[in-house]
């Protein structure tokens, strides 16, 4: 357990807490695998350039990873007070999600399984 009153654990573990300007998107329908595709190709570059890449992709992830990208970009203007030419995106990633459970009629009264997965995607921005 941990030792100190309760309102120094707090302000400890406030103290580490990181800083950098983010966005996270909760329950996006869309899988990890097909979210990973587009959050790789914007890994490392600066804002616009991504912000570029989003609008020209056709997959359907890169319209929900522009949108929270916009997200993160407000926050570090206004939260952090940040420049939003300096940023670039320092790390993107997407978590497995629960998964909705669905069910297909087929042939001779069977039944067969769709899982439509979703994920977590996070996005973190920092200044050059």
């Amino acid at each position: 357990m941990a030792k100190g009153h309760r309102s120094q654990i707090k302000r400890e573990r406030n103290a580490n807490k990181d800083t950098r300007p983010s966005a996270k998107l909760s329950y996006a329908r869309v899988s990890v695998q097909k979210a990973c595709f587009v959050l790789d190709a914007i890994r490392g570059k600066d804002v616009k350039t991504a912000l570029a890449i989003l609008d020209y992709s056709p997959r359907y992830a890169s319209e929900v990873i522009a949108k929270l990208l916009r997200s993160a970009i407000a926050n570090a203007e206004n939260n952090n007070g940040m420049n939003a030419d300096t940023l670039y995106i320092e790390e993107c990633y997407a978590n497995k999600g629960p998964t909705m459970k669905r069910i297909r009629p087929r042939a001779q009264g069977r039944a067969y399984r769709i899982e439509k997965r979703m994920s977590h995607i996070t996005v973190v921005l920092n200044e050059r």
